[in-house]
């Protein structure tokens, strides 16, 4: 008796390189990690000078490393006197190559809380886009847009 082959999966041209994709997979767990751990300057600094951060069902966009690394410090300094842990969980993740060596990326992340003694939440449910910038032999986020789940954007 034969068994049913799968289906094929479409070839696509723009799908980047097993090696790229682990790569940017490690960017985003470290990127994370970073923000999770409250590293605020540190977590900034993944972002080109130039950065726009777009979350626009909570706030008006972000332009430039320095807001960026502002709004995120008044955010860890918050969550610390909060006494919450907060972390980021990024999955589905695609990456295409663009012509002029950038990448486009498209996830969904979940963001997560848990107040000292308290239950995890979840937070927010999240699609998000990156336009990634390549820098020496890593990646900057030139403009990041979250667009979260229930909020009909």
């Amino acid at each position: 008796m034969s068994v049913p082959s799968a289906p094929a999966v479409p070839a696509r041209d723009d799908f980047v390189t097993a090696e790229l994709y682990a790569r940017i997979q490690q960017f985003y767990a470290w990127q994370m990690g970073l923000i999770d751990d409250r590293k605020a300057e540190e977590w900034a600094a993944t972002f080109a000078e130039d950065a726009v951060f777009e979350e626009a069902s909570r706030m008006e966009p972000l332009r430039g490393r320095a807001a960026i690394a502002a709004s995120c410090r008044k955010r860890a300094d918050r969550l610390e006197a909060e006494q919450t842990d907060f972390r980021h969980w990024l999955g589905m993740l695609d990456v295409r190559a663009q012509p002029d060596g950038t990448l486009r990326t498209r996830s969904y992340a979940l963001a997560m809380r848990t107040r000292l003694g308290g239950p995890l939440e979840i937070f927010a449910s999240v699609v998000c886009r990156d336009h990634l910038v390549p820098d020496g032999n890593g990646w900057l986020v030139r403009h990041r847009s979250l667009q979260h789940d229930g909020s009909g954007q």
